[in-house]
């Protein structure tokens, strides 16, 4: 499969007094098109920043990013905004969902947001919330839903612009053991269904099991890969 991402040498470090705080340090990464990738590591070794800068949402003090093809250094911001908005879906573990706006203006508003977007809002929100199994559920509130279900929710609205990479950050790290098995299995129903990729930060071994790769992340550096037998 072709390679969908490739992060080289990233270093972040930050201003702390007259000292810098070294986050990540020299971090290199491969994701083929397809692929399920699971981070793990202790809290503070520099997951989320990853993430983070996978996603566009902050830039490495040095190092590269490339994304179906795009260094994301050489873009404009309007650019960086469109790979944001298109080519990659970002999950959190706490949902991050406006609590005045219903699941389907939730899920509605990245394909707003896009003036070239190739689908209508309503239409599309619709389609999603449906195929995350809450058809039913589309003029809710957040507060009327359940954890599972507002997850469902932010799940569908990552998906809006059929993004070709998803990101989660801990997505089932605010559920129950049962309610976040259930979004394990719609995240792989959907990988399969849509041809996603998917790059998990995760303290769950029951998600890392299901990935195709596990890194090990220690300090800032991947210190191990494990090659998960499907």
């Amino acid at each position: 499969m072709p390679t969908i991402l490739e992060a080289r040498n990233l270093i972040k470090e930050l201003p702390m007094g007259r000292e810098k705080l070294s986050i990540l340090r020299g971090v290199n990464l491969k994701v083929e098109q397809g692929e399920v990738v699971a981070i793990v590591g202790p809290s503070g070794c520099g997951k989320t920043t990853l993430l983070g800068l996978i996603g566009g949402l902050d830039t490495p003090t040095s190092g590269t990013i490339t994304i179906a093809g795009q260094e994301l250094s050489r873009l404009s911001e309007d650019k960086l905004a469109d790979v944001r908005n298109r080519t990659i879906g970002f999950v959190f573990q706490f949902f991050n969902l406006v609590p005045t706006l219903t699941a389907l203006e939730n899920v509605a508003l990245p394909v707003q947001f896009d003036d070239k977007s190739r689908f209508q809002p309503e239409k599309r929100a619709t389609e999603l919330l449906t195929m995350v199994g809450l058809g039913h559920r589309l003029k809710h509130k957040p507060k009327e839903l359940s954890g599972g279900e507002q997850q469902r929710v932010a799940i569908a609205r990552a998906l809006a612009n059929q993004p070709a990479i998803l990101l989660g950050d801990e997505p089932t790290g605010n559920l129950d053991s049962e309610r976040g098995q259930e979004i394990l299995e719609l995240i792989f129903k959907l990988r399969e269904e849509l041809g996603l990729t998917v790059i998990l930060v995760t303290h769950d071994p029951k998600v890392a099991a299901r990935a195709d790769r596990v890194l090990h992340m220690k300090d800032g550096q991947f210190i191990e890969t494990s090659i998960m037998q499907g």
